[in-house]
């Protein structure tokens, strides 16, 4: 006899909580909405007005700097061959999308991973929540951003920070908590103060681990990015979506290319810069 399981209405139930969110929450989101899509259209128009020539000069002695001399010549050439193939401007608009999620989430993630390394109760709570958020498929994260923040750049921002955040976090207490027992005792017994030990101590010799995150956090915001075109986000991933919807492989390879360019030059500067906190 087969027995008849009631089916949980789990769909509409969040599709209601979604709509309630968004009615209550409607004046606070679009205010955030206005203020971060002028911030991100100030950026871009502000580089796009710099010539190409000049901005990838200063990016490819920025890259020599901070990274090295073979990093500061990959990007003079990748950045030039980017230019030489038309996608100059939607490479600038994906690097101020990436830049801007990339601080977002490093802003919230790195105190929460903080609070994770220092408080064992809120890290029971916050690893499962990063589990779900990491295995969590990331075209789902494009869904809720609609409601609150409509189509455009500020719902890839969103969804970039939700899918880009959990490895700032999981590191930087990763980062905190590794830290040898025998020097915070040491510190202890010098009269630090918990914030003493943690900013004098804790935090410089986790510098490397939570570069490694904030390194991770930069390449999931740039391959979210990439996806968020299919909600307005224009730039590379822009490019990509016209390609599919055209049936024109060539762009959508001459985008992607430039997407990888774009990352291995963010991978390999902050790779450096983490490596010489070591």
């Amino acid at each position: 006899m087969a027995i008849d399981i009631p089916r949980i209405p789990l769909g509409p139930i969040i599709e209601r909580t979604l709509d309630t969110l968004s009615d209550h929450l409607a004046p606070l989101t679009k205010s955030i909405s206005a203020t971060l899509e002028t911030a991100i259209d100030a950026v871009g128009e502000g580089l796009l007005a710099v010539p190409p020539w000049a901005l990838i000069l200063v990016i490819s002695l920025a890259a020599w700097r901070f990274g090295s001399r073979r990093i500061g010549l990959l990007a003079l050439f990748g950045l030039s061959l980017i230019a030489n193939l038309g996608l100059w401007e939607p490479t600038v608009t994906t690097l101020v999308l990436v830049l801007f999620a990339t601080a977002i989430a490093t802003a919230v993630g790195v105190p929460l991973g903080i609070l994770a390394a220092m408080r064992p109760g809120w890290r029971r709570v916050i690893m499962p929540l990063l589990d779900f958020m990491q295995t969590m498929p990331a075209f789902v994260y494009l869904i809720p951003a609609i409601p609150f923040f409509g189509l455009g750049p500020v719902s890839a921002i969103f969804s970039t920070v939700i899918f880009a955040m959990p490895p700032a976090i999981r590191l930087t207490c990763l980062g905190i908590r590794q830290v040898p027992e025998s020097l915070t005792e040491a510190a202890d017994a010098f009269g630090a103060t918990r914030m003493q030990r943690l900013r004098k101590v804790e935090l410089p010799l986790a510098l490397p681990t939570i570069m490694a995150g904030i390194n991770q956090t930069i390449m999931l915001s740039l391959s979210m990015v990439v996806i968020a075109a299919m909600i307005g986000a224009r730039g590379l991933g822009g490019e990509v979506w016209k390609a599919i919807q055209r049936l024109e492989p060539g762009l959508g390879f001459e985008a992607g290319l430039a997407v990888v360019i774009v990352a291995v030059i963010l991978d390999r500067v902050t790779q450096k810069l983490g490596s010489r906190n070591v």
